[in-house]
C-alpha cells in the first residue's frame, strides 16, 4: 500500500508538472497573440474553415449580417492575421503523393542555431507538408506527402544520412487516417 500511495503521488507530481509546462507553452504561443472575436466573428470563420469559396453574400445570409458588414468582418480578420491565407485542400492520393509518413527525429547536436538549421533543410523539402520543433525525446516532427518508397529512401539520404546533425529518427508510415482537419476549433 506505501508503494501504490508513493507512486500515486510520483504520478501526480509528475503530470502536475507536465500540465505546468503546457500551460507555459500556451501562454508563450499565445499571450500576445490571442485576437479578441465575437459570436459572429466565429460563425463567419467556421464557414470559411468549412468552405472558403462561398460567396460574401452567401456567408452574409448565414450569419445575417448585410454583405458590407460582413465583408469588413471578413477584412478585419485578415488584417488582424487571424486569417492568413485561402486555399484549395488538395486530395494528396489524386496527385500522386498517396503515401503519408511522420518521421521523429533526434539531433546530435542542440541549441537554437541547429535546430533552426535543420529546419530550414527540411522545410526546403517539397515533400515535407509539416515541420515541427517539439518537445519529449524527440526533437523535431516531419509530416511528408511521399510518392513512393524509392523517393522516401533519397530523401533519407538527403535528410537524414549526409550529415546534417542527426543522431537518429524514425519513420512511422500512416496506414489508415481516422481524422485529418484543417480547421481550427472556435
Amino acid at each position: 500500500m506505501l508503494g501504490l500511495s508513493f507512486a500515486s503521488a510520483n504520478a501526480r507530481d509528475f503530470w502536475s508538472k507536465i500540465a505546468r509546462s503546457c500551460n507555459f507553452i500556451a501562454k508563450l504561443h499565445c499571450a500576445d497573440t490571442v485576437t479578441p472575436m465575437d459570436k459572429i466573428d466565429r460563425k463567419i470563420l467556421n464557414l470559411m474553415q468549412r468552405d472558403a469559396s462561398r460567396t460574401n453574400v452567401e456567408m452574409a445570409e448565414a450569419v445575417n449580417l448585410s454583405p458590407s458588414s460582413c465583408l469588413r468582418r471578413v477584412q478585419r480578420l485578415y488584417k488582424s492575421g487571424i486569417i492568413e491565407r485561402v486555399v484549395a485542400i488538395l486530395n494528396p492520393a489524386r496527385t500522386g503523393r498517396g503515401i503519408k509518413a511522420l518521421v521523429m527525429v533526434e539531433l546530435s547536436l542542440h541549441g537554437e542555431q541547429h535546430m533552426r538549421r535543420f529546419l530550414e533543410i527540411a522545410s526546403a523539402e517539397e515533400t515535407v507538408s509539416q515541420a515541427y520543433a517539439v518537445t519529449g525525446q524527440s526533437d523535431v516532427v516531419l509530416m511528408m506527402r511521399l510518392r513512393d518508397m524509392e523517393e522516401f529512401d533519397t530523401l533519407c539520404d538527403r535528410l537524414f544520412r549526409d550529415q546534417n546533425n542527426v543522431a537518429r529518427f524514425v519513420t512511422m508510415m500512416v496506414i489508415r487516417t481516422a481524422k485529418e482537419e484543417t480547421a481550427v476549433s472556435l
